[in-house]
């Protein structure tokens, strides 16, 4: 069944008249961002405007669209205005489907397909264009596509064709980041009266629903389109407006509906009888509805956010910004004037533009691209946080899927093309037999999915057990028939993507699902406390509690599959029991025995002991005896960094050679000078500290001279030089003497203004205020009475003789008749004495 009415001509789109300019634009430059708003006709109407452009050279234009019913959607009406069906110029690929042949030049696809086709193929060989459609909703895998896109464009392809298109994104700045023209097509709406309609006092969200599409139904003609976070939502709203028996048929819309029933939802009612669309996000943008006069907006989306409990990112409801509440009302003014109520008080305001996945992700699969790619130096439009792309990298070397230096292994490479995230792929991948595969395609659907379990418990066997008697049609009543249901699907598509021949498992063995689940969480392996059986140490060097109603009480060794992190134990949400054995055989090189040097702070003494561990778990330890010099260097400097530097026997001058070097660093960055901030000091130890150790067992064996030895070895001798010139310990003042100047830095690192504290009379004569680093920086002048009381605080010394010393000498003058205080400071005789007797 087809989602669009056929023929439909391309002049009747908005876009129309700026297609002429956009095959100029492209012809003229690479890269290209169109703006368009929703109904312009971007999404169908470029890629057919480009099909006979001469620069293609008759080679594929792919689109990537971030979601799968608008995928299905848009090739299946492009395919329609070209009077074909789908799979022959224009096809479509998602994720377990594929709609495309031999002749196809248009080809739809999601985000994932768009990755593996960048990585699998970095020529994209064939193809002449690529478009990013709907790129404001900033997907991570679409700011990954247009990354690799850019990098293939500037090394490879310079051919290549680049649009990416976007309804509500700041256009001017992404056509400046990609130095590209921009355009902006008009597009087609009615106005839309806007209200806020209230919820009653602790009224659920689809009681509050059920009451606006009523009102919606009895005020205003047309079809009402309510958006709403997700599926669960759609079901209670569905079924509260079939209670209340509405004189209209109700339909959802989701990217899990069968694509028959997507179909049927973007096509008129049949016998023309009004309709009320439920529908996620899936509806703001790239799908017609037709009818549609009344928007009633929840406000909700469900997006992805890293869950650092499951270790995954899961979609959790988060209120839309107020560019994707502009795009839902204007659904309302597609066809005629209309309406829109948002279920939200006035008085709220919202974030103006969506935040950009790349922000709130896990990064452990962008990681894994990346090292596949061969290269991090890629242009995103937001760059990748570093800590989370360090943790993800971290991450993903406990899976093996990188090397110690980075690069991606073999098996990383295996992971990455099972196209789902490392952690559920390292477990499919650690499964050897037809039936232990059977079993982790039935975990990676349950990890993946929400909980179908209504009862606390914190055994994820209580969940595989529910799937496997859903699977006999027992399902416990404490269960979701329709979770169930959904897992069950996707466990099926996992066996079909893996080949897998077993059926699927009826029981499995007390450990069967911990000993697979340990392969995609390694860094939650836990160990029961050896003091405290509900207390389990983690892998990560972490620990853990179990509820106290846990079903896992009394289990030597658990994975954690999830976990609720808090400031000192975890609590355990859900696990599974693991056999040592099949530990010790999967991952022996994380069991080790050596004797280790370590500080004991209630005892401010190092300690030798033999320690037996399993990655980051203590399992044994026992004394070592005496402490091995070799082992004491890295024992003493451990020391350092838990107690901090300051420990060491700074003396003053050291203090001030640090201040020294960190301030003219600052002041002089072309020098080179190392950092040695305290931050980055602790970061370095073993280079630096660890040899000035050698030989010691104490702490304070070390001096203040081999202190400043080691530190001062930093810099090489050329540097010393320089540093001391640039800026010197002390400087010549007028006086013939020298004076001291002290360094200091700011609390944040920055460096304090340079002080030189000196007698007013030993600078008569001198004009202006002393400069270092090059003349760049003055020095902060503490001019001091000849007691060496504080007078005046000045970098103006040319200022402070023309106001402030005639002040001074008169109140100077006769508190200390026997020095110095000429009229004219500007010719008198620099010193630092006393006048002579009987002067």
């Amino acid at each position: 069944m087809l989602p669009y009415p056929l023929q439909v001509s391309t002049a009747a789109f908005p876009i129309a008249p700026l297609l002429p300019d956009l095959l100029a634009s492209l012809e003229a430059h690479p890269r290209l961002v169109l703006e368009a708003p929703p109904g312009a006709g971007k999404t169908t109407q470029v890629p057919l405007a480009l099909l006979d452009a001469p620069w293609l050279q008759g080679r594929k234009i792919v689109m990537l669209e971030p979601r799968r019913v608008a995928a299905r959607a848009a090739a299946g009406f492009m395919a329609q205005q070209l009077g074909e069906a789908v799979g022959q110029t224009v096809g479509y690929r998602i994720r377990f489907e594929n709609k495309t042949g031999p002749a196809t030049r248009i080809e739809v696809v999601t985000e994932g397909i768009l990755t593996r086709m960048l990585q699998d193929d970095p020529l994209l060989e064939g193809v002449g264009a690529l478009l990013l459609d709907e790129f404001h909703e900033r997907h991570l895998a679409g700011d990954l596509g247009l990354a690799l896109a850019l990098d293939v464009q500037a090394g490879l392809r310079d051919d290549l064709r680049l649009v990416v298109m976007s309804a509500t994104l700041d256009g001017a700045q992404l056509a400046a980041f990609l130095d590209a023209p921009r355009l902006a097509s008009a597009g087609r709406s009615f106005p839309v009266e806007i209200a806020h309609f209230p919820a009653r006092r602790d009224e659920a969200l689809e009681h509050q629903v059920r009451r606006a599409v009523e009102q919606a139904l009895r005020a205003h003609p047309g079809d009402v389109l309510v958006f709403l976070p997700g599926q669960r939502e759609i079901a209670k709203v569905g079924a509260l407006l079939a209670q209340a028996a509405v004189d209209a048929e109700v339909s959802p819309l989701h990217g899990e509906l069968p694509v028959e029933q997507q179909a049927r939802v973007l096509q008129p009612a049949p016998d023309g009888r009004r309709r009320v669309v439920l529908a996620t996000n899936v509806a703001e943008s790239s799908v017609t509805l037709p009818g549609v006069r009344v928007v009633i907006d929840s406000g909700l989306a469900r997006e992805p956010r890293f869950d650092p409990n499951s270790g995954f990112s899961r979609l959790e409801v988060v209120a839309i910004s107020q560019a994707s509440a502009d795009q839902r009302a204007g659904r309302a003014g597609r066809v005629a004037e209309g309406w829109a109520y948002r279920l939200w008080p006035a008085s709220q305001r919202l974030e103006p533009q969506r935040r950009p996945e790349i922000a709130q992700l896990d990064l452990a699969p962008l990681a894994l691209e990346l090292a596949a790619w061969g290269s991090s130096d890629l242009r995103f439009p937001d760059p990748p946080p570093p800590g989370a792309l360090a943790a993800g990298r971290d991450l993903l070397r406990r899976l093996d899927a990188l090397e110690a230096g980075g690069a991606i292994t073999a098996r990383g490479r295996r992971m990455l093309a099972l196209g789902t995230h490392p952690r559920l792929a390292a477990m499919l991948l650690a499964a050897d037999t037809p039936e232990q595969v059977a079993l982790a395609c039935d975990l990676a659907a349950l990890l993946e999915a929400r909980d179908p379990l209504r009862s606390r418990s914190d055994a994820l066997a209580a969940r595989w057990q529910a799937l496997a008697a859903f699977r006999t049609g027992r399902s416990p009543p404490e269960a979701s028939r329709s979770a169930l249901a959904a897992i069950d699907a996707a466990a099926r598509q996992w066996w079909r993507r893996l080949r897998c021949e077993a059926a699927p498992p009826a029981a499995a063995p007390a450990h069967a699902l911990g000993d697979l689940l340990a392969h995609a969480f390694p860094d939650r392996i836990a160990r029961q406390h050896p003091q405290d059986a509900r207390r389990y140490l983690l892998a990560n060097g972490r620990s853990a509690r179990l509820l106290e109603d846990s079903a896992l009480y009394g289990e030597p060794w658990l994975v954690a599959s999830e976990l609720r992190l808090e400031a000192r134990d975890a609590l355990l949400l859900r696990g599974a029991p693991v056999d040592e054995a099949a530990l010790r055989r999967d991952f022996a090189a994380q069991f080790s025995e050596a004797d280790e040097v370590r500080w004991d702070a209630e005892r401010r003494a190092l300690v030798s002991e033999r320690i037996a561990r399993f990655d980051g778990i203590v399992l044994a330890v026992k004394s070592a005896g005496r402490v091995d010099p070799a082992r004491a260097a890295r024992g003493l400097t451990e020391a350092v960094r838990e107690l901090g530097l300051c420990v060491l026997p700074w003396s003053e001058a050291l203090a001030q050679w640090h201040s020294r070097v960190q301030c003219l660093r600052a002041w002089m960055p072309e020098l080179g000078l190392p950092d040695v901030s305290d931050a980055a000091l602790l970061a370095t130890l073993e280079d630096w500290l660890t040899p000035a150790f050698a030989g010691k067992t104490r702490l304070d064996a070390l001096t203040s001279e081999e202190l400043a030895a080691a530190l001062q070895g930093r810099l090489e001798w050329a540097l010393r030089s320089r540093l001391d010139q640039l800026a010197p310990t002390r400087i010549a003042v007028p006086s013939g003497m020298q004076r001291g100047i002290a360094y200091a830095l700011e609390a944040d690192g920055t460096p304090a203004p340079p002080v030189l504290a000196v007698k007013l009379q030993e600078l008569f004569g001198l004009a202006d205020t002393p400069r270092i680093a090059d003349g760049r920086v003055p020095l902060t002048l503490h001019l001091l009475s000849p007691a060496g009381r504080p007078l005046q605080v000045t970098q103006d010394l040319r200022g402070f003789w023309e106001r402030t010393y005639p002040e001074v000498k008169k109140e100077m003058k006769g508190r200390y008749p026997r020095h110095p205080w000429p009229d004219d400071p500007w010719s008198a005789t620099a010193t630092h004495r006393a006048k002579p007797r009987g002067t």
